[in-house]
């Protein structure tokens, strides 16, 4: 028994490694998302009310002659979830690479999960 744990042990510091840097990324994401106790992106379907934590990619503003949008990519390790906050153009905090925390229904668009004018936490920059 001792023997297959060290061979578990030993394979598992051989793949960390050797994983690229989106690798350990996700994998740390998801860690940290388990410990949170929130749910993963990647398990959370339409119509669920959710609680997701994770890192924004990307954050886009979008121009639209009648209701602007703030879209921001939200990854966990597992999935992203964009989260749209209607006739917002910026968010004080809301930026690349920050931490958060979000709460809301989920939707798909255009076959992307998204939850519309989540409510949020921004976690302590690091």
């Amino acid at each position: 028994m001792a023997i297959d744990q060290s061979r578990t042990s030993l394979r598992r510091f051989l793949a960390r490694l050797t994983a690229d840097e989106e690798t350990l990324e996700a994998e740390s994401l998801q860690r940290e998302s388990a410990k949170s106790g929130c749910m993963p992106a990647g398990l959370c379907m339409r119509g669920q009310l959710v609680t997701l934590t994770g890192r924004l990619k990307t954050v886009v503003y979008t121009p639209r002659t009648n209701l602007p949008t703030l879209e921001a990519d939200l990854y966990d390790g597992s999935d992203v979830v964009t989260l749209v906050w209607l006739g917002r153009r910026h968010i004080a905090g809301i930026e690349p690479g920050r931490q958060l925390t979000a709460r809301g229904r989920v939707a798909v668009r255009d076959d992307r999960k998204v939850i519309y004018n989540p409510h949020y936490e921004l976690e302590a920059t690091r």
